[in-house]
């Protein structure tokens, strides 16, 4: 049987559409593919940590909506990839193109990082968002970071935490000398400065630390993280203000050669994420602590006691002197630092005065 010619060429034709049309989905599933970006992302904190830790998975899980699935940051808890002490160095040395840490292990190696992370008798959380996005922070620590090929994204910040748990109530500062005391930072040097022992582990190791005695106090967190990891089990006396951070500072490190090379469409998605990520834990941080406190007192036989002013005074100048120390030795450190007391002194009349004062009585509402 013959087939007619045009039936035959009509029949090729359409084979070779075809043909170019799966060709052609084969090109743009292969460039989708190349458009998607998946990258580990360790934390220094774990996941079930209230108001700390939880912040980063919500990150990861607002950047996989908005980028419908095409931008995934894998949320790895502390020690499964990397050391939580570690992630900067693994992020600088592009071992993963991002992780989640407070901001301040690295101090050795970048002084001024501990300034982004708390500093004592600093910003509070409102007040250190405003210096970051407003006040010239975002600049000052894009700059810091840049020689280490790190490009770090400001992404959550908490209330104040507490002084410490000790099993003593301090009403001079002549009881902390010769403790052994964890801290971090630069709470940690003026610790150091008024006599402690310091030392910095996780937070996963300080109960049994604190159990065995191998600690003899701690500071560590908020109120709701503190109660998740048990201190008031082994420690009755809660001190407080978080004089050493009044605010508390995570970050998003990211390789900067990754981060360069994403389309500034990738990059939004990532910056918005993050701010969103920031107004997340400050709201979450402030609802949670007052319930937690008033548990500590009222059925775990916690006292929470308000460290003297007089204490407070002597740590405030052991604070200038750590600041003037640091200043002296790194040019960075000094600026970074310059920077946030200038917005902190421009600040004050309005925080003081532009507020009820904070022991106006809210029952006088009723």
């Amino acid at each position: 049987m013959q087939v007619d010619h045009r039936i035959r060429t009509a029949g090729a034709c359409a084979f070779a559409a075809l043909m170019g049309l799966a060709g052609a989905v084969s090109l743009a599933t292969d460039a989708d593919a190349a458009d998607r970006v998946r990258w580990p992302m360790p934390m220094s904190f774990a996941s079930t940590l209230t108001a700390l830790g939880d912040t980063a998975p919500w990150v990861a899980e607002q950047v996989d909506k908005m980028s419908g699935g095409t931008i995934r940051l894998e949320v790895f808890e502390p020690g499964k990839l990397v050391p939580p002490l570690e992630i900067f160095d693994a992020v600088s040395e592009g071992k993963v193109e991002s992780g989640y840490a407070w901001m301040g292990y690295e101090q050795g190696k970048v002084p001024a990082s501990a300034l982004f992370g708390a500093r004592p008798f600093g910003l509070e959380p409102d007040q250190y968002a405003a210096w970051m996005y407003f006040g010239g922070g975002d600049e000052l620590l894009k700059e810091l970071y840049k020689p280490y090929n790190v490009h770090p994204i400001f992404c959550g910040t908490i209330a104040p935490e507490a002084a410490g748990w000790f099993t003593f109530e301090i009403e001079n500062l002549d009881q902390v000398k010769g403790l052994k005391f964890r801290a971090a930072g630069l709470g940690g040097k003026v610790m150091e400065k008024v006599g402690a022992s310091v030392t910095v582990l996780p937070g996963g190791e300080l109960y049994q630390a604190l159990e065995k005695g191998v600690l003899d106090a701690t500071e560590f967190s908020l109120p709701t993280v503190d109660e998740q990891l048990g201190f008031y089990k082994v420690a009755k006396f809660y001190h407080l203000p978080g004089w050493h951070q009044p605010s508390t500072s995570q970050f998003l490190y990211v390789n900067l050669d990754a981060w360069n090379g994403l389309d500034e469409q990738q990059q939004a998605i990532i910056n918005t994420a993050c701010y969103a990520g920031v107004t997340h834990a400050i709201a979450k941080a402030e609802a949670l602590q007052g319930a937690v406190l008033n548990r500590f007192q009222e059925e775990y036989g916690v006292k929470a006691v308000q460290l003297p002013d007089e204490v407070l005074t002597a740590l405030q100048a052991a604070s200038a002197e750590v600041f003037a120390e640091e200043s002296a030795k790194d040019e960075m450190f000094k600026k970074v630092y310059e920077s946030q007391l200038a917005f902190q002194k421009e600040n004050k009349g309005w925080h003081e005065l532009g507020y009820l004062p904070r022991s106006w009585p809210v029952e006088a509402q009723q």
